[in-house]
């Protein structure tokens, strides 16, 4: 684009704003469509924009490259169960004990992990690719009768990421056939202490249950979102020499 090119936008632009400023407008019709982001616009790269860029690239690789742990396995998501969301869910409950809680389980929805985790180093560019929301750890109570109702909300869905403590069978068609917290038939009059993150705790991705909760504390600290727990995991791991692994094992499984 040439410099009268770019004045001749801006002009335009600026008699769109005067325009709009003396007339009421309103969205008639909006359409999108998606365009893919792929090598072929690597063959011309405009040098100025990489020049300009170049100084914030290094600052980004700065925070982002460090090494916070190592991965055992590739660590792949998908339904109804996987290594990362099982990973995921675990993390919360591990997570918990700094808060002074001691939940029964923990729930970690499959649609806020954005990436797979591949084998080797971890970094933490590595960690805000899969969890890139800012969302945090929160802790809350469900009736056993309440809780049924949340696992069949993740049945309908084909499953979610939970703790190694469950194991809940589901049908293909989506309907809970059992469900079980630590080996044991869920309650429907017991109390159960839950560990998600807050995005689920309002009741989103369908996991309306969550809106009966009672004795809800969320920490609100910046260093409480799950990406920084999901690194302090890892970093916890690497002092002790150990790789995280993670894999399927059965917390949720369909009925052939």
């Amino acid at each position: 684009m040439n410099k009268q090119t770019v004045i001749l936008s801006l002009a335009t632009a600026s008699l769109i704003a005067t325009s709009c400023a003396q007339h009421q407008y309103s969205v008639a019709d909006v359409q999108r469509t998606r365009i893919v982001i792929d090598q072929r616009y690597d063959k011309n790269p405009d040098s100025e924009g990489t020049a300009f860029l170049a100084p914030y690239k290094q600052k980004v690789d700065d925070i982002m490259s460090p090494v916070m742990g190592v991965a055992a396995c590739d660590m792949p998501r998908f339904r109804p169960e996987s290594p990362l969301s099982n990973l995921l869910a675990d993390i919360l409950v591990y997570s918990s004990a700094r808060f002074g809680e001691h939940p029964d389980f923990a729930v970690y929805n499959m649609g806020g992990i954005r990436a797979s985790l591949s084998k080797g180093n971890v970094t933490r560019g590595d960690i805000l690719d899969i969890a890139p929301f800012e969302n945090k750890i929160c802790f809350l109570t469900l009736s056993g009768a309440d809780v049924m109702q949340l696992f069949g909300e993740m049945a309908m869905v084909g499953g979610e990421g939970v703790s190694h403590s469950i194991r809940l069978e589901i049908s293909k068609d989506g309907k809970l056939l059992s469900a079980a917290i630590n080996g044991k038939p869920v309650d429907p009059n017991a109390s159960y202490r839950i560990t998600t993150i807050d995005y689920l705790a309002q009741g989103n991705d369908h996991l309306d249950a969550f809106k009966k909760k009672t004795n809800f504390v969320s920490p609100q600290s910046e260093d409480n979102n799950a990406r920084f727990l999901i690194e302090n995991y890892f970093k916890a791991m690497h002092a002790e020499g150990k790789a995280v692994e993670a894999k399927v094992e059965g917390r949720v499984s369909v009925k052939k």
